[in-house]
């Protein structure tokens, strides 16, 4: 609710901006400007006093700034809720059944050589040994 009013006032900021930057005229756009000339030596054209639409256009500046900021907040704090697209879409297709695992292969216990008249020759399985401890340090006298 509060993500939709937000949405809703910044809109209407951007529109009133977009209508009072329209609506000012230009920092040349008396009869010296015409011709080049600037009525003062400052950098940016003289500095007259502050007109309301100079004024509403700072407000309405700052406050496009605010609705952005707050609508950034919002959407990412409302982002950790919600789900994501593919979770409310229905599966389609053929559901995937469950492969059995293939057996490992057997460990053989002997192997036959191939001559005939030989036997198999058993191959010896020894268990896996720990390390051995390391050899203590010779104490200091």
């Amino acid at each position: 609710m509060l993500l939709v009013l937000v949405t809703l006032v910044h809109i209407a900021v951007c529109v009133f901006l977009i209508v009072v930057v329209l609506l000012q005229s230009g920092k040349a756009a008396d009869l010296a400007g015409a011709f080049g000339g600037m009525g003062s030596q400052t950098a940016f054209g003289p500095r007259g006093s502050a007109t309301m639409l100079s004024r509403a256009t700072t407000i309405s500046a700052v406050l496009f700034m605010v609705t952005s900021l707050s609508l950034s907040i919002l959407a990412t704090r409302q982002a950790g809720l919600a789900s994501t697209v593919l979770e409310g879409t229905p599966q389609k297709g053929i559901p995937i059944q469950q492969q059995p695992r293939p057996q490992q292969p057997a460990v053989p216990k002997s192997i036959d050589v191939g001559t005939p008249g030989t036997k198999p020759v058993p191959i010896p399985i020894q268990p896996a040994q720990p390390p051995a401890p390391a050899p203590a340090a010779p104490a200091k006298k």
